[in-house]
């Protein structure tokens, strides 16, 4: 018997739904894991927030000053004589002068001169007084042997030995003698004036010559030179360099009048120099009792060390004053917040933000001192204010803590 012919369609459609069987039981259990319910997770977790703990510590307050280094003394040094011509300078701006330095010279060719013409004057006068001192020694002579000659004949002429007209010469002889001797007295008189004042107008011309050379009052530093070669200087014309005495520069700074009261002399500065890394140490050295009414700041000098490097007068630097030092409980300064006039702190107890009003103490650029409210251990939020409010729960992270404030 013939095999039965199958009918093609039939068996298409039977391997279709095999495969279509197949699919839809391999399909099967993702569709049953679909359909059932999720498993309970809980409530959600509090927000993290960053805290960190309050901490004792050391804190320093300091206040910034500015200003511009200025010469403690500035010394102005001029010619003292008029329509002289410079000639050579022998110091220039950055110099360090002692005392008595040469700092610039003057043409001397007509004081030379006079010099030379006073001291023939004065030699002529010299000669005129031993001239006069000659005249007058001949003149004594004569008066003492007109005298005796005088003497012996006013005896004589009472008893008519000689005659009246004889005495009368000797009287005569006598009287001339006198006024020779008068004339001659007169004449070492003059000849002594001439002299004096030959040699004072000599004493003169000696001081001109020495204010020829223009000389540093003080040691110190220079720090301007407006003298030229060839300029014709005058008393009045000014400064021709300015020193500073002793070299000394110090930083003119000003203050707050609510910080003026905190400073005293002698208190140290860590002064800051343009091009210098290391900041140099000085100390006040005078605080002004005034106090401009329009800027409402003080002015502070600061003493620094003679030998530092960059001291440039009117250069700008910056100083650092301690006001005060103590320990304290510490806070970051971005933990407190204020409220109005309260200063606010946000503690964390069991996960919950609490709102704390603090005193505050000392405060520096990053850390503030807690004089009440919060106490050494407690946890704060690191930044207050910004994510968290009184009351609201959270999950602190603790932040690394740093050492003490200096």
């Amino acid at each position: 018997m013939p095999a039965t012919e199958q009918n093609p369609s039939i068996t298409q459609r039977s391997r279709f739904g095999l495969v279509a069987a197949a699919i839809i039981a391999g399909t099967l259990p993702f569709s049953a894991l679909a359909q059932e319910p999720a498993a309970t997770t809980g409530a959600p977790k509090p927000p993290s927030i960053s805290v960190i703990a309050a901490r004792t510590g050391e804190i320093v307050e300091t206040v910034d000053v500015t200003g511009t280094l200025m010469p403690r003394e500035t010394v102005s040094v001029g010619a003292d004589v008029d329509g002289l011509r410079i000639v050579d300078l022998a110091a220039d701006e950055g110099d360090e002068v002692e005392k008595g330095a040469v700092l610039a010279r003057l043409e001397t060719d007509m004081i030379d001169s006079n010099i030379e013409l006073n001291a023939a004057q004065i030699e002529r006068a010299e000669a005129a007084i031993a001239q006069a001192e000659a005249q007058i020694a001949e003149a004594q002579s004569a008066v003492t042997e007109a005298s005796a000659a005088l003497d012996r004949s006013r005896p004589l002429a009472k008893k008519g030995i000689i005659g009246q007209d004889v005495l009368d010469q000797r009287i005569a002889a006598a009287s001339s003698a006198r006024a020779r001797l008068s004339a001659a007295e007169q004449g070492l008189a003059v000849a002594k004036a001439d002299e004096a004042a030959q040699i004072a107008q000599r004493d003169q011309w000696l001081l001109r010559k020495s204010k020829a050379e223009i000389k540093a009052p003080t040691a110190g530093l220079v720090l301007s030179r407006d003298a030229r070669l060839g300029a014709i200087v005058s008393a009045g014309s000014g400064s021709l360099f300015e020193i500073a005495r002793d070299g000394l520069i110090e930083l003119e700074a000003s203050v707050s009048e609510t910080v003026l009261a905190r400073l005293d002399d002698g208190q140290p500065v860590k002064v800051h120099l343009a091009g210098r890394r290391e900041p140099v140490t000085g100390t006040i050295r005078l605080i002004s009792p005034r106090v401009d009414q329009a800027t409402r700041l003080g002015t502070v000098d600061i003493a620094l060390p003679k030998d530092a490097d960059g001291l440039h007068s009117g250069a700008f630097a910056r100083g650092v004053i301690e006001v005060a030092r103590h320990d304290g409980v510490l806070v970051p300064r971005t933990a407190v917040v204020f409220e109005g006039e309260d200063a606010v702190v946000q503690v964390v107890e069991n996960g919950v933000v609490k709102r704390r009003e603090v005193d505050l103490g000392l405060t520096t650029a990053d850390t503030v001192e807690i004089r009440e409210g919060v106490s050494a251990g407690e946890t704060v939020v690191a930044t207050a204010g910004a994510f968290v409010r009184d009351g609201d729960s959270v999950t602190p992270v603790k932040m690394a803590e740093s050492g003490g404030e200096r």
